[in-house]
């Protein structure tokens, strides 16, 4: 017998595939006069994409701010459970017109775009299945309180236009806290929610928040109107941008109260996120999409250990030409202890970094032949937050926005001199800021790819162009190349730790304890650590299994090609196709190989015909597969 809302599920999906038919119709209308079957295929594709992508624009309007779309940055998203639905109905409308195109007829970039999207496609849906809503929209280390002040400095303040908008998106933000507290209700009625430890921390953050409304980061824009906007309006549009502040602190205080009094008593004690209903599933999906492998949480964590005591013994054999006399144990505690290893002044920290990537971008030629010119900034973070957050991070660029090194400042104590040259390779040049500036310029990619980004990818990227450091003239006295290690032995730590967590039944000073004991890292950023493996599960673990394979892509391109190896076309290849899974990278790599090992024509003997039966090129390995079988996901 059918339920009650069968007739409306039979309407829905009427009306869903009246949609399907009407929109491919409009696409074909796309193609130009006598377009071959190819090109209609590559126009309705390339139709698809962008309508997906102004969509994404338009419902995440804090992430249009971030790439530099200024059309929605009056609003925010609808953070509501309804709004979620509204997502996943079209995430699923999307896959099923990308589904209807003929694969066939598309090849190169236009082939490789719709295998990324239906797959990117896939995964959504697929979180969907075992996450109903998002477990943790919000923690002491993430969310509205932490986001609203990052999004004021990416929007623009030139015009009174400009001004007016900002005051438009405080007026939202009520309406987007409201959609909050009953997104983590929903969580509540489920089971979903996040962990203690996690939020603890948040009543106060959103109090100093709310007591600081006049004289933060959401009031400064106000306090520092440009010279571009006539006096008289200055003075009427500050009085009315105070307001809109000031009006916040209801819904502020709203949240504040709901954090402390009902989500809290009802969050979950467990840090583990195999402890959520159908947790061990959630786990396995957060991990195979961090890492775009197959690797069981068990491996992984098996390989980490095995990492820890490799890199360990590399540190141990470094110590010596330090010129420090005693153990390993006692260098780490003086490495992190001694004082005339820290800046004092925040600038002379900053300047640092500055000088270092002025020397890495000298020598950039050496290694890359696609060198983009953007600029790259070097400011502190900002105040709200910092002393919960790393050590420095990556701002892209947008196209009225420098893209920015972004250096934490406060506890100066805490940021050796050690790893200033590991991080500027890894976050600034040649990390993050060549591989992103990069790609964002690539005209030929859609919009999705130029933006894409997948954790195995983009920080196994950044974490291999740490070990770049001596071919471009840094790493070369003991502490710098200690430091480069130490940062590498966190990432392989990251390991065993986010694995001993969500699977093993770890608690919070388990993973503080064997951070401490194995990791160079000074404590208070080992407890940083570990909350972050808390809130972000698996998220940490896609940096030392990219850097891994992009390392043995390299290994295997140099023994392949000998002397014909260039490491400057080697790092095209990794880089030309944008954010990709590892399975796809891997992919790609070995054709560039093979391509590399053919002799140019003008230069190859002249060979006999193929007889009919000679087998062609080898046919495209299947999206996400590459040999072995692994089938990879991605995030």
């Amino acid at each position: 017998m059918p339920s009650p809302s069968a007739p409306r599920l039979f309407a829905a999906r009427l009306s869903l595939s009246l949609f399907t038919v009407s929109l491919l119709a409009a696409l074909c209308l796309l193609a130009p006069p006598h377009a071959t079957a190819a090109d209609n295929v590559k126009e309705q594709a390339r139709a698809l994409f962008e309508r997906d992508w102004q969509w994404r624009l338009k419902h995440q309007p804090e992430f249009a701010t971030s790439v530099g779309d200024h059309r929605y940055d009056a609003q925010l998203s609808d953070s509501s459970p309804a709004g979620a639905a509204k997502a996943v109905e079209h995430e699923r409308r999307m896959l099923d017109l990308a589904r209807q195109l003929d694969r066939s007829q598309l090849t190169g970039q236009d082939l490789l775009s719709l295998e990324l999207f239906v797959a990117d496609k896939e995964r959504s849906l697929a979180r969907i299945a075992i996450a109903p809503v998002d477990p943790q929209p919000l923690t002491a280390r993430d969310g509205f309180h932490i986001r609203l002040p990052q999004l004021v400095a990416q929007m623009p303040f030139v015009t009174e236009d400009d001004v007016r908008t900002y005051i438009a998106r405080l007026n939202a933000a009520p309406r987007h806290i409201e959609g909050l507290i009953e997104l983590m209700r929903y969580g509540m009625r489920t089971g979903w929610t996040a962990p203690k430890a996690a939020m603890a921390a948040l009543p106060e953050q959103l109090r100093a928040l709310r007591e600081h409304l006049g004289d933060g980061p959401l009031s400064e824009p106000f306090r520092r109107l440009p010279a571009t906007i006539p006096e008289e309006a200055r003075a009427k549009l500050a009085l009315e941008g105070q307001a809109a502040v000031a009006a916040l602190a209801p819904s502020v205080q709203q949240l504040e109260d709901f954090v402390r009094t009902d989500y809290l008593p009802a969050a979950r004690a467990s840090i583990a996120a195999s402890s959520l209903p159908g947790g061990p599933a959630w786990y396995a999906y957060l991990v195979k999409s961090a890492t775009t492998s197959e690797m069981t949480p068990a491996e992984i964590h098996s390989l980490g250990l095995k990492e820890v005591a490799r890199i360990r013994a590399e540190i141990a054999a470094l110590v010596p030409g330090t010129g420090f006399r005693g153990n390993l144990a006692q260098f780490i505690a003086f490495a992190r202890s001694d004082q005339r290893l820290y800046y004092t002044e925040p600038d002379a920290l900053l300047n640092r970094y500055r000088r270092t990537i002025a020397r890495v971008a000298s020598k950039l030629p050496l290694l890359f032949n696609a060198i983009p010119q953007d600029e790259l900034a070097v400011k502190p973070v900002q105040a709200a937050g910092a002393e919960g957050q790393g050590a420095a991070y990556y701002e892209a660029g947008s196209p009225d926005r420098v893209a920015a090194l972004v250096i934490n400042t406060s506890r100066l104590n805490t940021r050796p001199m050690w790893e200033i040259e590991t991080l500027t390779l890894h976050e600034g040049l040649p990390g993050h800021h060549l591989q992103v500036a990069r790609t964002q310029a690539n005209a030929a990619l859609p919009a999705f790819r130029r933006q894409g980004w997948y954790v195995a990818y983009g920080e196994g990227w950044a974490l291999y162009a740490e070990s770049l450091g001596p071919e471009l003239g840094l790493l070369r006295d003991p502490f710098s190349r200690f430091g480069y290690l130490a940062d590498e032995l966190l990432r392989a730590a990251r390991l065993v730790v986010d694995t001993g967590i969500h699977a093993m039944g770890w608690n919070r000073q388990q993973a503080i304890d064997y951070l401490n004991a194995n990791t160079a890292n000074l404590p208070l950023d080992n407890e940083v650590e570990v909350d972050r493996y808390i809130v972000h599960p698996g998220e940490a673990l896609g940096y030392k299994l990219g850097q891994l394979r992009i390392a043995s892509l390299r290994a295997e391109a140099q023994t392949a090609l000998a002397e014909r190896f260039d490491i400057r076309a080697f790092h095209d290849a990794v880089l030309e196709n944008g954010a990709l899974p590892l399975g796809v990278l891997e992919r790609q790599v070995r054709r560039w190989i093979a391509a590399q090992r053919t002799p140019p024509a003008e230069s190859a003997p002249a060979a006999a015909p193929a007889p009919p039966s000679a087998a062609g090129p080898a046919p495209a390995t299947p999206p996400g597969a590459r040999p072995g079988g692994a089938d990879d996901m991605f995030q």
